[in-house]
């Protein structure tokens, strides 16, 4: 069974064989209208969603299945107590896929342990959001016809931003990209990203805390809103919401090919003028987000036959019950699943979470 959890659990070539798909989707779309008839995608939403939930929903109906499922976690029986396991379970009885965004990190991986349909990661908490990486990719490629030796300038919440985190991971995996860290000192990316991604995989990176002197280098600037559901203090949002603004006085300097990429929603971190910049690809993005969630459930769908298509969910060395995360909105915290830890990559006495990522306590 193969699940997508992270982006790291495709290959190189599984990754880009669903990006071709997509594009072989775009150049002919009544080709694949029928090839999920008779299937159903579960979209269990515990988190509000407009372009990602609808984005599925299309997906399959352009496919020719079904959709089932529900939008607000307050319709299900989660409002009764159910686990999100059991909720797994439970769905895996009338589904042949679902897709899940939950507000626990690792709730995804929790399901994918326990259901025996594939799980797709919509998005856990400020941890990791996989598909988004696959629009994200599938943009690059349209646009930029490539995936390496680019210069992408990542701007905004870096530290919660599981977008921001997912693409780093599917462009380390290819040759001589460069990323440039655009941040308040409170919004950075977190250590163990710079740790086990790029000084794992030869990433140059560096960290700015203004856009404009950045701005000639870039090939793609990844804008980012600060996200007021992820803080636990307000006034600590109010104070950082309005780090990053683009407007067209910001690109004066910018290639006349970068792009600018943004998952969306955006509040006023890219201001209306932008739009009409041909540099602007973020309705683009959107829309080849509906593509390559075709490709993925295509895909996912045919590899659910074939025994040797399998993630490995928990690494062998994992060390289960003898530490506790210090994430609150881990799934380890949040629900009665074993705690599991392994250790941290170049950080001697480290132990981070595998749901989340987090360290021990």
């Amino acid at each position: 069974m193969k699940h997508l959890i992270d982006p790291t659990d495709l290959s190189v070539q599984e990754t880009e064989e669903i990006v071709d798909l997509a594009l072989r989707i775009i150049a002919d779309r009544p080709a694949y209208s029928e090839v999920c008839k008779g299937k159903k995608l579960a979209t269990l939403f515990y988190e509000p969603s407009t372009r990602t939930r609808l984005s599925f929903t299309s997906a399959m109906m352009e496919l020719g299945g079904n959709v089932i499922g529900f939008s607000d976690a307050k319709n299900s029986s989660v409002s009764k107590g159910e686990t999100v396991a059991d909720t797994a379970r439970v769905i895996s009885c009338f589904a042949d896929i679902i897709a899940m965004r939950h507000f626990e990190e690792g709730a995804p991986l929790v399901a994918a342990q326990v259901a025996g349909i594939p799980i797709i990661n919509a998005g856990d908490g400020s941890h990791s959001h996989p598909t988004q990486t696959l629009t994200d990719l599938l943009t690059i490629k349209r646009e930029k016809g490539r995936f390496d030796n680019l210069t992408i300038g990542f701007c905004g919440d870096l530290r919660f931003g599981r977008t921001v985190h997912s693409l780093i991971k599917a462009l380390s995996r290819y040759q001589n990209n460069k990323v440039i860290l655009i941040a308040p000192d409170e919004l950075r990316l977190p250590s163990y990203m710079k740790h086990e991604v790029c000084d794992k995989y030869g990433v140059e990176y560096r960290e700015v805390s203004n856009m404009e002197e950045v701005m000639p280098e870039l090939d793609i600037l990844y804008m980012t809103r600060v996200q007021k559901e992820r803080f636990l203090d307000e006034d600590d949002f109010d104070r950082l919401k309005d780090s990053f603004i683009l407007d067209p006085s910001k690109l004066v300097s910018a290639k006349e090919d970068m792009i600018i990429l943004h998952p969306l929603p955006r509040v006023n971190e890219i201001t209306k003028e932008v739009d009409a910049d041909p540099r602007a690809a973020y309705f683009r993005q959107v829309e080849n987000g509906k593509f390559v969630r075709m490709a993925l459930i295509c895909k996912l769908l045919e590899w659910a036959k074939d025994d040797s298509k399998t993630n490995q969910l928990v690494p062998d060395d994992v060390i289960v019950n003898q530490h506790r995360c210090a994430n609150k909105r881990c799934i380890s915290v949040m629900e009665n699943v074993d705690s599991l830890f392994r250790k941290a990559e170049g950080e001697d006495g480290v132990y981070r979470c595998v749901y989340c990522e987090s360290k021990a306590k």
